[in-house]
């Protein structure tokens, strides 16, 4: 059991997910949730229903990535 303070109050780069559209850019924050698609605060992305769409452009799941780790914006660019 993880019972460090704060441990679980900063959100790790691989649980947040940019839309990768030509001109979005909106990041997923579990953190904030989706208030217009009333998806709740704490919610992962990989927990978001398969209709959810982006709120700002309308783009599906599938045009989302990770922020960090494999298949990541970060780790495309990275060599490894």
């Amino acid at each position: 059991m993880d019972d460090k303070p704060g441990s679980k109050d900063v959100i790790r780069p691989e649980d947040m997910w940019q839309c990768q559209t030509v001109n979005c850019g909106y990041i997923y924050n579990p953190d904030k949730g989706d208030r217009k698609g009333k998806i709740p605060k704490g919610t992962l992305f990989q927990d978001l229903p398969e209709d959810w769409k982006c709120p700002i452009c309308g783009a599906g799941k599938k045009m989302f990535r990770p922020l960090a780790g494999p298949g990541s914006v970060i780790g495309s660019a990275t060599p490894q």
